[in-house]
């Protein structure tokens, strides 16, 4: 392992990888804290860590398949001119998943009545597995998008693979901060569903053989985010002044 980090490629290679890692796991992360606040307080970082690890695994054990991995690019059947491959129904699948998910809780935290929440825990009670059992569905597609990413990427797998490790840690670092801002801002929330409605449509559209520029929808994420940050920061210098 240590000669294939000799050269200043496989660095290169490794700094790269990580960083793309990180970037495709910001869907990961988002999608983690949205179901992991609908539990107990006592419980998040249980399933946050638990969610990560799986999402860990899971690319570990792909990138361990790699045989495998790459034969879902094959052709299995063509619909209407198109050919579809596992990959195609995996991510297909995943990002329908993905976009009704996030439609039903935007559609719960605006339309749905809920009773008064006391002590910081939620009047509906939510099962730990069924949480756990979300993000390891979504994790299989998130982590199947993000091996085929590091082998068309990488020639050698323990590059591949010590990239994921860190790109992981880096996620689980950042997670915990990240799932309390969302909770303390329910328009963040919002934004965050509505940011993954987008990314199962994405989902979809490679699915369907329609390729885009990931940059440009994390460039319109992070727009929209950035604006979002300036109208809280208004509202609290508004707030202040009606107070003061």
């Amino acid at each position: 392992m240590l000669e294939v980090f000799s050269s200043p490629e496989a660095w290169v290679s490794l700094l790269t990888l990580t960083a793309l890692e990180i970037v495709l796991g910001i869907d990961n992360i988002i999608f983690i804290t949205i179901l992991a606040g609908k539990l107990p307080k006592d419980q998040r970082k249980k399933a946050t860590r638990l969610g990560l690890g799986g999402a860990l695994l899971s690319r570990l054990a792909l990138l361990a398949a790699i045989s495998w991995v790459t034969k879902l690019t094959t052709p299995l059947f063509s619909v209407m001119g198109y050919s579809v491959s596992g990959r195609d129904l995996v991510l297909i699948l995943g990002g329908l998943f993905l976009m009704a998910k996030a439609t039903f809780e935007i559609y719960d935290k605006v339309e749905a009545a809920h009773p008064i929440i006391t002590d910081g825990k939620p009047a509906r009670k939510t099962q730990l597995a069924s949480v756990i059992g979300q993000i390891m569905l979504l994790d299989m597609v998130f982590s199947l998008d993000s091996v085929i990413t590091a082998v068309g990427m990488v020639q050698h797998l323990e590059v591949m693979v010590l990239a994921v490790i860190i790109a992981i840690i880096v996620m689980l670092v950042f997670a915990a901060p990240i799932g309390s801002f969302v909770e303390k801002h329910p328009s963040i929330k919002i934004l965050a569903l509505s940011f993954l409605v987008m990314i199962g449509v994405l989902l979809v559209a490679e699915g369907t053989g329609q390729h885009f520029n990931r940059g440009y929808v994390y460039f319109a994420m992070l727009f929209s985010l950035t604006i979002e940050l300036l109208n809280m920061r208004y509202r609290e210098r508004q707030a202040r002044l009606a107070a003061g």
